[in-house]
């Protein structure tokens, strides 16, 4: 059973989709209208499917800090290249952080970094695939769908559940 539901987690509002048993969709709402916001919160319901039940238990451990590690089957669409680059996501663990340069020569190909870049943006599957860890060569936060202010919070996040660091950036 196919199912999407929407998530208010402390980054703003999730979009979650499931495509049979599998997560194919966890996306930040884009609107700045506190209207639509409030209508999409009264739409808020508890998911039916097991898989997304298990997601938002999941996400809800995430963002308390209780286990940043999830264990979810993800089937996103994509080329041969960008399951290979989000495969490679999955790889980065929480608190950690890889540049650009460095995850295109751990892939085997150190000039695929514009690849790497736009395959990263494609990621459907957000916070579980974790795209947010990838960062510039100097160190830089740069590139999340998501705004930058969500990166630099997520991996603050992370941060302090893993290094007990209060702040990276």
């Amino acid at each position: 059973m196919k199912e999407t539901i929407f998530y208010n987690s402390p980054v703003g509002l999730l979009s979650i989709a499931n495509n049979g048993d599998a997560i194919s969709e966890i996306l930040f709402v884009k609107t700045e209208n506190q209207s639509e916001i409030n209508a999409i919160k009264k739409r808020i319901t508890k998911p039916v499917t097991p898989i997304l039940q298990k997601c938002i238990a999941q996400l809800d451990d995430y963002f308390t800090g209780k286990n940043l590690y999830f264990d979810l089957p993800i089937m996103q669409q994509g080329t041969p290249f960008q399951q290979r680059v989000w495969n490679g996501l999955l790889s980065i663990l929480p608190g950690k952080t890889l540049s650009y340069q460095k995850f295109s020569k751990r892939l085997g190909n150190e000039k695929a970094i514009r690849a790497v870049g736009t395959a990263n943006g494609k990621n459907n599957v957000c916070i579980v695939v974790p795209c947010h860890r990838v960062i510039g060569s100097n160190g830089s936060l740069v590139g999340y769908g998501g705004g930058l202010w969500r990166k630099q919070w997520l991996l603050q996040h992370e941060a302090k559940y893993c290094n007990g660091v209060q702040s990276m950036f």
